[in-house]
Order: structure tokens, then C-alpha cells, then sequence
């Protein structure tokens, strides 16, 4: 299971593939995001819903925070997932 900025999902690379395809509609379609800068991995879907609900109501200083400290670059780490 991994938590993305896209959501839930059991399938990372697929989700991602489909945003960079811009098959998915919505905010990254919108605007153009293709770039996978973060993302949580999580063994109980339970948790990873609970982890987004809590993220979704963080300001967004906050979330950006946690992605300088785990990618300060904004490398893209679709390519980690193989």
C-alpha cells in the first residue's frame, strides 16, 4: 500500500503512470503535475487512509516540510519504484 499526493492506492506505479498519461481527472491533470517528489509506503490500507485523512488537513508549509526533508532536490522517484 503506498500513500501518495495522489491519494490511496495499492498500485504506485500504475497511479503514476496514469497521471503522467493525464487519464486520471483532477487537480494533477489540471495542472500538469508528472513529477512523483514523494510518497509513504504503508502494509494496511487502514493506515494509509488514516494517514491521508490526517495529511489532507495539514497546511501546505507543512507538507511541503516533509518533502524537502525526504527529497530536498524534488528529484522524481517514479524511477526508485522499479
Amino acid at each position: 500500500m503506498a500513500r501518495s499526493i495522489f491519494g490511496v492506492t495499492r498500485d504506485l506505479k500504475k497511479r503514476v503512470w496514469e497521471h503522467r498519461q493525464g487519464i486520471i481527472d483532477g487537480f494533477t491533470k489540471r495542472y500538469g503535475c508528472k513529477t512523483l517528489v514523494w510518497f509513504e509506503a504503508f502494509d494496511d490500507l487502514e493506515e494509509a487512509r488514516r494517514r491521508e485523512v490526517q495529511m489532507k488537513e495539514w497546511k501546505r508549509l507543512w507538507k511541503l516540510r516533509v518533502n524537502e526533508e525526504t527529497n530536498p532536490d524534488w528529484s522524481d522517484l517514479f524511477q526508485t519504484l522499479f
